[in-house]
């Protein structure tokens, strides 16, 4: 997890620039570097480190003797450098799992170096030689990417969008800052002054393809066809395989545990990956949640069944509101349900960042877009329906729950491992018949918990246990925080600030007061800037005008909550 930042033709001076790459600190509390490009004045890469893998090369931008005309700026983690390295023999030069593309780029090119890649990651990679900028993010946009190109063709690039806002360019208005798309890859001619021009924007994975980096991992036992147990059992194999490769650290590994399905279930085989691999430490869990929420009990439940070394961070509403603009400021979004469910995680973050030493942190996002776990998913028309709507979630993560979890923990300094958006698990199960991952017997994600059903690695009770909204989950069941937080709103907002709402906000306008709160405090640091977030999220197929699942008539709480 690192914070990466770049300048193309800049045509202010540098000195002044580069304090706009400080706004991302944050992401890399080990090291910062700001470097020159040879042969272009106006170009320049800032980079703060998060130390995970070789504490002594991994300073960036990452360049090897043998392409002394490469600059690697990137932001993530390759789980299949070594295999790669090893099947096209590659001579690597640092420990770095980065150096892999390099090596891949000057061997096959931009699109295929992308799509061999078996991790998260966003990238910029300068070849001088070329002279040529390629920029790149994961399949899910699990890691972040912003850019800003203005008509003169000036381009920068940050890991979060604030590390552009105050830019000087030469253009009259606000340059527009982008999210760079998911799953893409983007190539600029740079010019000699330094500016560059885009001439190519392509895809080089979507989540439904089996990614072409499989075909270099051969798992053991894996069937085919559909036939149920044969699917159950490779669910369970992929999964495995998923948080196993995701071991690769140097740092010590943590894991958020709400005490759902999805992160007991990443929690439980962490752990026991984490002895059979003789991980020198116990895995510490972390809940968060008030002293009577559904989440923290059950989370318990699950520490006390895996062994694991748990951390209950007690939560109260009025910390919730003093963060919420912190919050906001980080997200870059006014979405309901993200900053709503950002504040418990922000603080969790927080808190692990300041009493432990964990650094890597495992987390269940994902599986609720990829298993059809929402609670609306019952509503669906029909199972092909169903299945549409999952792969349009997964392909909007990155404007919601992915973008959530980067930065909230980004935030603190530490680094986010999400297994259920592996590529190669989702796109398994995505390719399996609609009617078999619709939600069964009125129970949601029924497929996946059939998959671990009768292995003792979370109580039963969990494994099917209903879906809380984390938000919801982590305050008691009288009382959910986003109502605690209605209730302040409703001291902060009179009714005629919010008669105003729709004028004052014509684009997404806010349709309560809460969505009118939070947009206030979005522009306030943000102006203008409202296109970073195309829609809100919100529940399909029933008439929803709130995002929490409680909310909801097909809401049945577990009777013995």
């Amino acid at each position: 997890m690192c914070g990466i930042w770049a300048l193309f033709g800049s045509d202010e001076c540098l000195s002044v620039q580069c304090t706009n790459a400080m706004k991302i600190a944050h992401r890399g509390p080990d090291a910062f570097r700001f470097e020159n490009v040879n042969g272009f004045t106006n170009c320049c890469f800032g980079f703060h480190r998060l130390a995970i893998v070789d504490q002594l090369y991994g300073m960036q931008p990452l360049r090897v003797k043998k392409f002394p005309y490469l600059w690697l700026c990137y932001n993530g983690e390759i789980y299949n450098h070594i295999r790669l390295k090893n099947q096209f023999e590659f001579e690597y030069q640092t420990k770095v799992d980065g150096e892999i593309l390099l090596h891949l780029y000057d061997r096959f090119g931009i699109e295929k170096m992308a799509s061999m890649l078996d991790g998260v990651f966003a990238f910029i990679l300068l070849d001088t030689a070329n002279r040529k900028v390629f920029l790149g993010r994961d399949t899910y946009g699990v890691r972040p990417l912003f850019r800003l190109l203005t008509d003169d063709g000036f381009l920068a690039v940050c890991s979060e969008a604030k590390g552009l806002l105050d830019l000087k360019t030469s253009m009259s208005t606000p340059a527009k800052i982008t999210a760079f798309l998911p799953g893409h890859f983007e190539v600029f001619d740079l010019k000699l002054t330094g500016k560059v021009e885009s001439v190519q924007m392509d895809r080089f994975h979507c989540c439904t393809e089996e990614p072409k980096h499989a075909a270099y991992n051969i798992l053991e036992g894996l069937g085919t066809g559909f036939e149920l147990e044969t699917v159950k059992s490779n669910i369970r194999i992929l999964f495995e395989s998923a948080v196993k490769k995701r071991l690769m650290a140097h740092r010590r590994i943590g894991c958020l545990l709400s005490g759902g399905l999805d992160s007991s279930l990443v929690a439980a085989t962490l752990v026991k990956l984490a002895k059979e691999e003789q991980l020198l430490y116990p895995i510490q869990t972390f809940s968060i949640g008030a002293e009577d929420s559904p989440d923290v009990a059950a989370a318990r439940k699950v520490a006390a069944h895996i062994g694991s070394e748990h951390h209950e961070v007690n939560f109260t509403p009025e910390e919730g509101i003093c963060a919420l603009e912190e919050v906001i400021v980080h997200l870059e979004s006014y979405d309901i349900t993200t900053v709503r469910a950002s504040v418990g995680m922000y603080l969790i973050s927080k808190y692990i960042r300041e009493k432990t030493d964990s650094v890597v942190i495992f987390s269940g996002e994902g599986s609720d877009e990829l298993t059809q776990g929402y609670i609306y998913f019952h509503k669906a028309p029909s199972p092909k329906a169903a299945a549409e709507d999952s792969v349009r979630l997964l392909k909007e993560l990155y404007l919601f729950d992915v973008l959530r979890a980067d930065r909230t923990t980004a935030a603190h300094g530490l680094e986010l491992r999400v297994p259920f958006l592996d590529h190669r698990f989702t796109a398994y199960y995505l390719s399996l018949p609609e009617e078999m991952r619709v939600p069964k017997d009125g129970v949601e994600k029924h497929l996946l918990r059939e998959a671990f059903k009768g292995l003792n690695l979370i109580p039963d009770e969990i494994l099917w246990r209903r879906k809380e909204a984390f938000s919801d989950g982590m305050t008691s069941m009288k009382k959910s925080w986003y109502t605690s937080l209605q209730e302040h709103i409703e001291s902060e907002v009179s009714d005629s600030q919010f008669e105003k709402a729709s004028k004052q906000f014509p684009s997404n306008p806010p349709t309560t007061k809460e969505g009118f709160f939070i947009r206030q405090i979005f522009e306030k640091h943000y102006p203008g800037r409202c296109e970073w977030m195309p829609h809100y999220w919100m529940p399909r197929w029933i008439k929803a005008t709130d995002p929490s699942a409680r909310t909801l008539s097909i809401y049945k709480p577990d009777k013995d909550q």
